[in-house]
């Protein structure tokens, strides 16, 4: 077993505190205290419920139909939970499913924890979009575990209620778990999917409040499932990791999930607005190719391989040059001519990024 360092954490850390003009974060642009107006001055800062707080963890449980406090699990952000869910379920030399591309940490943890892991890749020629036939062929007899991510990251695209049905299906034919990343639900363009540990006992669906609630700082993910060995060993995991949640970040969730409809609301009408200003300037741009996304804050545009370049002087000539963040199709395994664009920030940072992207690339041409 071996981790190693993420390109795509490793291109954040190094570069993101350097730019001005950041496009290519996956979140709505984050809130300050300021925003929330909460006054925090009594609040205890004593050790927290390992599961996490009943009351945030009844607001969560709302948002599942038939679920409760009692099947959900408050973490340290969505990672904890991913890795949490993967160490409960798998063992050396198990085989793992992952959609792909996606949030790195879906494949690397298992391929650290000595599994097999095979990549089911989303294709531009079919929209992003997952084709479970060849999902189900991935399948093994060793298959222990699937990853699905929707709305994606960093594409950007859906699954179907149909297809997500399909796959939970699929899951409980081959008695493998569902591991389902919903972190965007709320951001879709149309309608949201269900929750997805509502759909079944093998589900395990996780999500936080770092992407749609604009809250990466406080470090609030969670899981949700109906299956008490899931959460019996996550549990067990999380005591040896990090014991409890900060009581200030509990907090502050609890606070803005009492007001939910106020802050999706709030965050839709920002992505709806920046969406528009990315749509129209993807149409003015002759060197990039892309499918548009039908949720969240997050694209895939791909520099045609017509364009005279190499990617990665490109990246880097945005961030020296131009002060502009973007995250190299490497960061994710893919093609480097791919990046991903972030829309979640301000609308005035949002125009001066695309404009420095459209100027880099023309000065390219």
């Amino acid at each position: 077993m071996w981790f190693k360092r993420m390109p795509l954490e490793d291109w954040f850390d190094t570069y993101q505190y350097e730019v001005e003009y950041d496009v290519g974060e996956s979140a709505v642009k984050f809130l300050t205290f300021d925003d929330l107006n909460l006054d925090l001055g009594k609040l205890p800062l004593r050790y927290g419920y390992h599961h996490g707080r009943p009351d945030l963890r009844e607001l969560i449980a709302r948002q599942y139909e038939g679920l409760s406090a009692d099947h959900v699990i408050v973490t340290n952000g969505a990672s904890e939970a991913n890795f949490a869910i993967v160490a409960a379920l798998v063992r050396p030399g198990d085989h793992v499913i992952v959609e792909h591309p996606n949030y790195p940490s879906l494949y690397e943890v298992p391929r650290s924890l000595g599994c097999d892991v095979s990549l089911f890749h989303l294709e531009i020629e079919n929209g992003f979009r997952p084709d479970l036939s060849k999902l189900e062929a991935l399948i093994t007899p060793k298959t222990k575990l699937i990853s699905l991510t929707h709305p994606n990251n960093p594409t950007g695209s859906m699954i179907t209620e149909r297809a997500l049905q399909d796959a939970v299906e699929l899951a409980e034919s081959r008695n493998i778990y569902l591991m389902f990343d919903e972190t965007y639900r709320e951001l879709a363009f149309g309608d949201r999917l269900p929750g997805a540990a509502s759909l079944s006992s093998r589900v395990i669906a996780i999500s936080s409040m770092s992407k749609s609630y604009g809250l990466p700082g406080i470090r609030i993910g969670w899981l949700a499932t109906t299956a008490r060995e899931i959460l019996d060993s996550v549990l067990a995991i999380r005591e040896q990791v990090s014991i409890a949640n900060g009581a200030i970040n509990e907090e502050i969730a609890s606070k803005v999930l009492e007001r939910q409809d106020e802050f999706v609301q709030r965050a839709r009408q920002h992505v709806a607005a920046n969406f528009d200003v990315v749509r129209a300037w993807m149409n003015t741009q002759e060197t990039l190719q892309w499918i548009p996304p039908e949720a969240g804050v997050v694209a895939l545009p791909k520099i045609k391989s017509t364009t005279p370049m190499e990617p990665d002087s490109f990246y880097q000539r945005l961030v020296d040059e131009y002060k502009t963040f973007v995250i190299p199709g490497r960061c994710f395994e893919m093609d480097n001519h791919y990046f991903r664009l972030g829309y979640g920030g301000t609308m005035g940072e949002l125009k001066r990024g695309l404009e420095n992207i459209g100027n880099a690339l023309r000065a390219y041409a």
